[in-house]
C-alpha cells in the first residue's frame, strides 16, 4: 500500500470557500487539523463548463483576424466583499510594510551579465540580470510574468522608489493541484518538515530593484521573494490565510480530464496600488501594494515577533518564519513557509462568457476560437488613452482543425478595474494572432504596435514578433522574427529606459531525468549537456534595436 500522503496545510481555505456558499459551518477542531478536502475544491466559485462545439461551427477568422471582444468581458467575482472583509481582519492583525521598506530590506543579488547564456545563437540583449543559483536552477519555482514600476506609475517611481522590475513564479512541485502520489507536492509529514519543496506555497512575486548601496556607494540589484496569499476563516473563527492556489479538476474525477492545473501567473501588471495576476481559467486576481504583510518585522530571521489580535478574540500572536512546513494561523502562530512577506488577495474578475475549452488533458494546450478565453499574460499600455490592460491567450492549435486558435488578444480601460461593482468589456477590438503554430507567452503594444514572444521549446531560441493592426487585422507587414532568449516568457515594457523585458523560464536540469530523479534543486550537472545548464535570467532588449531590425 501507499504511505499515507498529506495534503498542504492550508487546505481549510477551500473548505471555507464552499462552507461559505452552502450555509454549512466548520465543525470545532483544532487549526493545525484543517479537514479533508476533495480534489476539485477551489479558492473561488469554479468556472462554468460547456462542451466544446462541434466542428465547423466556431468564428474562426485565421491567423490575425478579429475576434469577438464580447467574449472578453469580466465581472467582478461574487467573493469580492467577504474577500475585503477578511483582508480588513488579516491586516488588523498583521503588521505591514510599504514597498519601499520592502526594497531597503531585499535579501537576494542580482549579478548582471554572469555567464549563463539561454541566447545561444540569438542575438545577446542590452542588459542581463542572473538571479542567485537556488533561483536560477530551481525545479520548484519558474519564472513567468513580468512587470514594473514603469506599468505602475506614469512617473515611474512608486513614492521615491524606482528601477524597480517584478517577476512572478508558480511552484512547480505540484502545487495544491491533485493528490496524485508523486515524489512531489504531496508529502508524507515527515517528508514535509525535511524537504521544503513538499509544501505546496502557489505563487510568489519577486521585487527586483537597481540601486545604489548606501553604504558603500556602488551599483547593486537586489531582490525579494514575496509569498501571495488567499484568506479564509479557520475551524477556530480565526482569519488566516493559504498559499493561492486553484485545484479545477473535473467533477467526475476524471484522471483524463482537467480544466486548470493550479494558478499559472503567465501575466502580471502594477497599476497604481493594485497588482493584477492572470488566473489562466477563470480571469484576473487582484493584490494591493498596500496590504504587504511582514512576518519578521525586526528582519532577524528568528521565530517569536509579536503579532496583532484578530476582534474574534483577545488572544495575542506570535509568528514563526523558521518553519517553512505551515502557513496561516495555527495555535495563535502565523507561519508562511518561512516567507518573511506576504500579500493577500483583495479581488477576483471573472470571465462572463461561456467555457468552450476542451477538457481532455491531449487538448489541454488547445483553445476553443469563441467562448470564454484563457488568461495566459497580461500587460499594460500606457501609449494609448486610456491605458489599457491587454490579455491575451496561449494556444497550440498543432494542425487541430476542431481547434485551430492561435490565440485571442484584447484590451480593457484598466481604470475601470478598480471598480469590481461592474462589468468591464474589452476596448472594442480583438484579434486572433497571426502566429501560425500559436505558443504566444506574453504580449505588450507600445505606439500602435504589438510584441510577442513565442516559446520554441527548451533547445532553440524564442522568437519575438512585432505585428501592426491593419484594417482590423494583425499583420506582420513582412518584418521577420527576431530570435531571443530559449523560454522566453512575458513581456513588459520600461518606458524611461526604453527596454522591453522577459524572463527566461528553463533550466535544462529541470527536463534532465537525473536531476528531477535525484530531487537535485540547487545545483547543475557537469558533463555535456552543461552548456545548456543553469541559464535562467532576467533580460531586456532596447525598443530601438528591436524596432530597427529587418
Amino acid at each position: 500500500m501507499p504511505r499515507s500522503r498529506i495534503r498542504r496545510t492550508g487546505l481549510a481555505a477551500t473548505a471555507a470557500a464552499l462552507l461559505a456558499f452552502t450555509g454549512l459551518s466548520l465543525p470545532a477542531q483544532a487549526d493545525e487539523t484543517p479537514p479533508p478536502v476533495p480534489q476539485n475544491l477551489i479558492q473561488d466559485p469554479p468556472v462554468t463548463k460547456a462542451e466544446a462545439p462541434p466542428v465547423g461551427v466556431q468564428e474562426w477568422a485565421g491567423p490575425g483576424g478579429a475576434a469577438d471582444p464580447g467574449e472578453f468581458t469580466l465581472g467582478p467575482g461574487v467573493m469580492n466583499a467577504t474577500t475585503t472583509s477578511r483582508v480588513k481582519r488579516l491586516d488588523a492583525v498583521l503588521p505591514k510594510q510599504g514597498v519601499q521598506n520592502l526594497l531597503a530590506a531585499a535579501n537576494r543579488t542580482i549579478t548582471p551579465w554572469c555567464s549563463r547564456d539561454p541566447f545561444n545563437t540569438a542575438p545577446d540583449p542590452d542588459l542581463k540580470y542572473c538571479l542567485q543559483d537556488d533561483d536560477s536552477t530551481s525545479h520548484e519555482w519558474i519564472p513567468q510574468a513580468m512587470t514594473g514600476v514603469s506599468d505602475a506609475k506614469d512617473n515611474e517611481l512608486y513614492g521615491s522608489a524606482g528601477n524597480i522590475q517584478l517577476f512572478a513564479s508558480y511552484d512547480n512541485n505540484d502545487p495544491g493541484r491533485d493528490n496524485n502520489q508523486d515524489k512531489y507536492g504531496d508529502c508524507t509529514e515527515a517528508e514535509a518538515k525535511k524537504r521544503d519543496s513538499c509544501n505546496q506555497k502557489g505563487i510568489r512575486i519577486t521585487f527586483v530593484q537597481s540601486r545604489t548601496n548606501p553604504a558603500t556607494g556602488s551599483p547593486e540589484v537586489k531582490y525579494r521573494h514575496v509569498l501571495l496569499g488567499w484568506t479564509y476563516i479557520n475551524s477556530a473563527n480565526h482569519v488566516s490565510f493559504d498559499g493561492v492556489h486553484s485545484a479545477e479538476g473535473d467533477p467526475d474525477a476524471d484522471p483524463n480530464k482537467f480544466m486548470q492545473n493550479g494558478v499559472h501567473a503567465g501575466g502580471m501588471v502594477w497599476y497604481g496600488h493594485f497588482l493584477y495576476v492572470a488566473d489562466t481559467r477563470n480571469g484576473i486576481r487582484v493584490f494591493d501594494m498596500e496590504k504587504i504583510m511582514d512576518l519578521d518585522p525586526d528582519g532577524d530571521g528568528k521565530a517569536g515577533d509579536t503579532m496583532g489580535k484578530d476582534g474574534a478574540d483577545d488572544k495575542t500572536t506570535t509568528a514563526n518564519v523558521e518553519d517553512k512546513s505551515k502557513v496561516g494561523r495555527h495555535n495563535n502562530v502565523w507561519y508562511s513557509y518561512g516567507y518573511r512577506y506576504v500579500m493577500p488577495q483583495v479581488a477576483a474578475w471573472k470571465f462572463r462568457a461561456a467555457q468552450k475549452n476542451p477538457t481532455a488533458k491531449a487538448h489541454k494546450y488547445k483553445c476553443a476560437t469563441t467562448g470564454r478565453p484563457k488568461a495566459s499574460y497580461l500587460s499594460l499600455d500606457r501609449s494609448t488613452v486610456p491605458d489599457r490592460l491587454l490579455l491575451g491567450e496561449y494556444c497550440r492549435p498543432a494542425g487541430s482543425t476542431t481547434y485551430p486558435s492561435t490565440g485571442r488578444i484584447a484590451s480593457y480601460p484598466i481604470a475601470a478595474l478598480e471598480g469590481r461593482t461592474n462589468d468591464v468589456k474589452a476596448e472594442g477590438w480583438a484579434n486572433y494572432l497571426p502566429l501560425a503554430t500559436g505558443g504566444a507567452q506574453g504580449a505588450v503594444a507600445h505606439d500602435g504596435t504589438l510584441y510577442v514572444n513565442e516559446s520554441k521549446g527548451t533547445d532553440e531560441p524564442s522568437n519575438l514578433w512585432r505585428y501592426k493592426w491593419v484594417g482590423g487585422e494583425l499583420s506582420t507587414e513582412g518584418r521577420a522574427a527576431i530570435k531571443t532568449a530559449t523560454g522566453a516568457e512575458d513581456l513588459y515594457y520600461e518606458r524611461g529606459a526604453g527596454r522591453l523585458w522577459s524572463a527566461s523560464e528553463h533550466w535544462e536540469g529541470a527536463v534532465n531525468a537525473k536531476l528531477a530523479e535525484e530531487g537535485k534543486s540547487e545545483e547543475c550537472l557537469t558533463g555535456p549537456t552543461s552548456a545548456h545548464i543553469c541559464q535562467r535570467v532576467l533580460y531586456a532588449h532596447k525598443l530601438s534595436w528591436v524596432n530597427s531590425q529587418p
